[in-house]
């Protein structure tokens, strides 16, 4: 018969037990947790979390928190989480939009105006430039720190405002015609993030960006196959790149203005395995 001191202890000892079993799914979720900053006035955050939600959290398995408020691009919001996500432009407009048909919340009626009674007061409609040295900062010291960053489509639009923001994406825009056609060329079928996926046609804001990393990183070109050039940058242009960055990871991927761009089944491959090789699980 077992004393009342084996009896604590063992109980003692199962309760230890169960207590490491029971934190295990925890940790687990917090590896593969991500905090995603999206939507802008030209990119609804309903697409977005649509589209991220089921390439990268219903099927990946990730614990995605979707944010619209810049404001929350903060170190204790980050903390606990692996990996950053980041689609949306460097501008808010508190003033109002100077064409209320470019916002993406507008519906086209077929009437040739907005009708309004009483009349809406004209906005100035002023973009402010919402990054500030601390979000820069943080966005640096995260990677530094050994989170992995994705950084997704308009985010090169944040660059002109931020010197670290920049340097840790490594490239700045300049610009992208209406939406089209055209395709997206592996161009280092090597890498981890490449490997298997083939080339793909999309119809999508075609991004030009001002590439200021090594080239030995580019893993995606951009190319419109009519001749198209974008103000005299020609018909093509870099759509991803991927390097480690501190004890952390940054990937870049271009696409991603329209549901079916972030569904498309080639995509939908370079986006996993970017997150997992963000992650370290590749």
């Amino acid at each position: 018969m077992q004393s009342n001191d084996a009896r604590i202890t063992r109980r003692t000892a199962l309760g230890s037990v169960a207590a490491l079993l029971a934190a295990r799914p925890v940790r687990a979720a917090q590896e593969r947790s991500a905090f995603a900053l999206i939507g802008d006035r030209y990119h609804n955050s309903d697409y977005i979390r649509t589209g991220l939600g089921k390439t990268l959290g219903k099927d990946l398995g990730l614990d995605i928190a979707f944010c619209d408020e810049v404001k929350m691009l903060r170190g204790d919001r980050l903390r606990g989480h692996k990996l950053l996500i980041i689609l949306r432009d460097g501008m808010t407009w508190p003033d109002g939009y100077p064409d209320e048909s470019t916002n993406a919340g507008y519906v086209a009626t077929g009437s040739p105006k907005i009708l309004s009674d009483p009349p809406v007061p004209r906005p100035e409609a002023k973009p402010a430039y919402w990054i500030t040295s601390d979000q820069g900062r943080t966005v640096k010291q995260f990677a530094q720190d050994g989170g992995g960053v994705l950084l997704l489509h308009n985010v090169t639009y944040i660059s002109p405002h931020n010197d670290e923001f920049r340097e840790v994406l490594g490239a700045v825009t300049e610009g992208h015609p209406k939406i089209r056609p055209f395709k997206v060329k592996v161009t280092n079928k090597e890498h981890s993030i490449t490997r298997g996926v083939k080339d793909f046609v999309v119809t999508d804001e075609q991004h030009y960006m001002k590439y200021e990393k090594d080239p030995k990183h580019l893993l995606l070109e951009s190319v419109n196959e009519d001749g198209l050039g974008w103000n005299n940058l020609g018909p093509s242009s870099p759509a991803g790149w991927a390097y480690d960055y501190g004890k952390g990871r940054v990937c870049y991927l271009a696409p991603g203005h329209l549901l079916t761009v972030l569904w498309n089944p080639e995509y939908v491959k370079l986006q996993q395995n970017a997150a997992r090789w963000l992650l370290r699980e590749i």
